[in-house]
């Protein structure tokens, strides 16, 4: 048997009510922190992880090239040879 109380249904949605509102203004004030969180790293000149990531990423990029230019072998174009040239005459 199945009985409907008012007193329960009110009670139910007051407490959704409320449910509601708690999460509603839990996402207010995290919103309100992420925008504090910016300005401080603004003011402070701090840069986000995405870019510090990208900046790793080229810093690797080029010190792999620069090992594989140290790693060539030279072929005598360039200060060197123009030195070897003037001194045999």
């Amino acid at each position: 048997m199945h009985t409907k109380s008012p007193l329960l249904d009110e009670f139910a949605r007051l407490t959704t009510g409320a449910l509601g509102l708690a999460q509603a203004a839990g996402d207010e004030a995290r919103a309100a922190m992420r925008a504090q969180a910016d300005k401080i790293a603004v003011e402070m000149d701090l840069v986000r992880k995405d870019e510090l990531d990208a900046l790793k990423a080229e810093v690797s990029a080029l010190r792999a090239e620069i090992a594989e230019l140290r790693d060539t072998p030279r072929t005598g174009t360039g200060r060197r040879a123009a030195r070897a040239k003037d001194a045999a005459g």
